[in-house]
């Protein structure tokens, strides 16, 4: 099978379209013919490896030292091929989405998972490309929605809003009856908007920290690009809010969220958000462009045509 292989830590260019063994189908697990994945900022972090101090010793000792020793790629839509004899969630031909940050190995053809990781049946009315857009950020961003405990009423900011994570959070904060503000750049305030968010501040032109009170204020971003922008957040609560990043802690992904994202998905109330699509052999490319740090939404991987 053809598949991304990432020759070492550093740039774009040490990706390479190779041919590969196809991975071993296990009892409880499932073959997938991969239609489309995502470039996340994930990723990209890993790939260059831009952590610092002891984490960067972490992901080559889990990962490999000179290089990743794993196909990179978290995200996963396609069609089952096979499943394992312990399996009975899944049947071939059922079209399936999903997320798996620690096996990886999406950036190729075929991808075999356990059933049990956070995968479901494709939202009907979704293309492969478009259901590739929904697990990372919408995964991530339902954990923290969750864990503030977003509800009907509340005043939430979210800063970094037209990115994977914040475009969900968007659209799932206002899902739970909130006032959203969002925060992002001039280019993507009519984004924001239409994603249903009430206000949209041009963090170029304006201070979001003058805008309050919140009662959430959600950066999606990560602090290695916020840490600035966010320092003075606190001014922006009101009295017993919140402000949290998506860096603070670990998210743990459910496959109940993934369901409701199909739900919503597949209602209408939900939209998975593309800035641009690359094919496999695109996949430098695809990188160089996501490193730039400017997407709005996802950026997706035709795997295999047609789909």
């Amino acid at each position: 099978m053809r598949a991304v292989v990432c020759t070492g830590y550093g740039p774009p260019d040490l990706l390479q379209v190779r041919e590969v063994r196809e991975p071993r189908l296990r009892n409880n697990g499932i073959r997938i013919r991969n239609h489309a994945t995502a470039v996340t900022a994930s990723d990209t972090l890993v790939r260059g490896l831009k952590f610092r101090g002891w984490r960067r010793w972490l992901v080559r000792a889990a990962l490999g030292v000179r290089a990743p020793r794993v196909i990179m790629g978290m995200i996963v839509s396609g069609e089952v091929e096979a499943v394992g004899r312990d399996v009975t969630a899944f049947k071939p031909g059922d079209q399936v989405f999903g997320m798996d940050g620690f096996r990886a190995g999406a950036y190729a053809e075929t991808v075999c998972w356990p059933a049990t990781t956070t995968l479901a049946i494709k939202p009907a009315n979704l293309t492969f490309e478009e259901a590739a857009a929904l697990p990372y950020g919408g995964l991530l961003a339902s954990h923290f929605i969750r864990r503030l405990n977003v509800g009907r009423g509340h005043r939430v900011l979210i800063y970094g809003a037209s990115g994977a994570i914040g475009t969900a959070a968007v659209q799932l904060a206002r899902q739970r009856g909130a006032e959203v503000t969002g925060v992002c750049s001039t280019a993507n305030l009519d984004l924001v908007r239409s994603l249903g968010a009430a206000s949209v501040i041009d963090y170029t032109k304006d201070d979001f920290t003058k805008a309050g009170p919140f009662d959430v204020i959600f950066d999606a971003v990560g602090k290695r690009k916020s840490r600035q922008a966010m320092a003075n957040a606190a001014a922006a609560l009101a009295p017993g809010g919140v402000s949290t990043s998506v860096d603070d802690g670990f998210p743990k992904t459910l496959r109940s969220d993934l369901v409701l994202l199909r739900e919503l998905a597949e209602s209408g109330d939900f939209r998975p958000v593309i800035d641009r699509t690359f094919s496999l052999d695109e996949i430098v490319e695809a990188h160089r462009y996501v490193d730039l740090g400017h997407k709005k939404g996802n950026v997706i991987v035709t795997v295999l045509a047609g789909g």
